[in-house]
């Protein structure tokens, strides 16, 4: 059976892959091309809803659990927390971006720019702290107590992209993701 940090772990790695994908239209846009804004924006509507409501909702009671455990946890608990607010707001800025984009609104491209990279940057940094910091701590720390009580009390859903009834909707974004892996 795989270990609930394991399972982190492998979340934590196709986060990461969407995110350079993102980076990756990012530069093409940066360089004055015209960028894929709609598989943007099926990245950045994947990354709001199952990690902001589901994966998150987890790790915030991890967090809150490990922070009990492990006193001297609270503090990088407490900026992590604060960086799952940060990150959905600064995804829900660059998804209101892309959506103004996807109407044919004109928008500096600063603007687009700046929401972009604000949203990687936090991003792939918090997973990064994560990945170093507290998947160590919470695998040497956490019970099984705590791990049934992780799952018990998170949200329940599918995964729509990566689960097994995937949503046709990501069918695009599930292309580019294989055509990356094996391009």
């Amino acid at each position: 059976m795989t270990s609930p940090v394991d399972l982190w772990h492998a979340e934590h790695m196709d986060f990461a892959r969407l995110l350079e994908l993102l980076q990756k239209q990012l530069e093409v846009f940066r360089d004055g091309g015209a960028p894929n804004y709609a598989l943007m924006r099926d990245i950045v509507q994947y990354l709001r809803n199952f990690p902001d409501r589901y994966h998150h909702a987890r790790e915030e009671i991890a967090f809150r659990r490990l922070a009990l455990r492990d006193p001297a946890a609270r503090e990088l608990v407490a900026r992590l927390e604060q960086e799952h607010r940060i990150i959905a707001a600064a995804g829900e800025a660059l998804l209101k971006c892309l959506d103004e984009i996807a109407e044919d609104a004109w928008l500096p491209r600063c603007e687009v720019e700046t929401s972009a990279a604000t949203y990687l940057v936090y991003y792939q940094m918090h997973i990064g702290k994560e990945e170093k910091d507290i998947l160590p701590l919470a695998r040497e720390t956490l019970t099984d107590e705590d791990w049934q009580a992780v799952f018990a009390a998170r949200p329940s859903g599918p995964d729509p992209l990566f689960g097994v009834s995937a949503d046709p909707r990501f069918r695009e974004l599930r292309r580019q993701i294989a055509t990356e892996m094996h391009g």
